[in-house]
């Protein structure tokens, strides 16, 4: 398992340069959110492209000011080793004992009041494709970290009568592990999927309505 190596002044030059990113290659991120946010929290967003980790690290710096660490698959943070000074640790889901080491860390992280943020999807899906197939690691780190709660975060890519791509960002109010329907891992993990499937769809169909007036642009 690759463990983070945060270096603050790294992430404050690197949103400058994220930033110009996704002016070079967006019209804007746009969110609606006046969700109140916690403190901490652990953080899951739908994965669909290969801006997303970037996606986040923004959303984190100019909304949630979280002090953030990012469980990223092992192959891309191999690939792109710089995450490591942004939060992120890596996690490897063809090897069970890199999987328990991995949520260990996370755990570690949220006991020393940190927030992790993860995509319960695994791998990078198509933004349509349902069932989304949550994996219950984020369930898994709530069921001793009772206190902290799943900040769902929606993410939704699309085009307008504009040459770029907006992107749209939704930050639903929290979620606490005894709010999730079900007994077993399995079954909130399938409660927490459903929510976040729903709310999604309807972000969705708000877009294609058009009905985006109250969307602020925090690019």
């Amino acid at each position: 398992m690759i463990e983070a190596s945060k270096k603050p002044y790294f992430e404050k030059l690197f949103f400058i340069y994220n930033r110009m990113l996704f002016k070079r290659h967006f019209n804007g991120i746009y969110t609606d959110s006046c969700a109140n946010i916690p403190e901490q929290a652990v953080i899951c967003m739908n994965h669909s492209t290969w801006w997303d980790g970037l996606l986040l690290f923004h959303c984190n710096q100019a909304k949630l000011k979280h002090d953030i660490y990012i469980m990223m698959h092992e192959k891309g943070l191999i690939q792109f080793p710089f995450f490591k000074k942004l939060g992120a640790f890596s996690v490897n889901r063809d090897k069970p004992k890199d999987i328990v080491l991995s949520l260990q860390y996370a755990k570690a992280k949220l006991g020393e009041n940190k927030s992790v943020c993860l995509f319960p999807q695994g791998n990078e899906l198509h933004l349509e494709k349902r069932p989304l197939g949550f994996l219950p690691g984020a369930i898994s780190l709530l069921e001793k970290n009772k206190e902290v709660p799943i900040l769902p975060v929606l993410f939704y890519y699309s085009f307008g009568n504009q040459k770029k791509q907006d992107i749209f960002v939704r930050i639903l109010p929290p979620l606490f592990y005894d709010q999730l329907e079900g007994n077993t891992r399995k079954e909130k993990n399938e409660r927490f999927e459903c929510f976040f499937t729903k709310e999604l769809d309807a972000l969705k169909q708000q877009i294609i309505d058009q009905d985006t007036k109250n969307f602020v642009n925090i690019l």
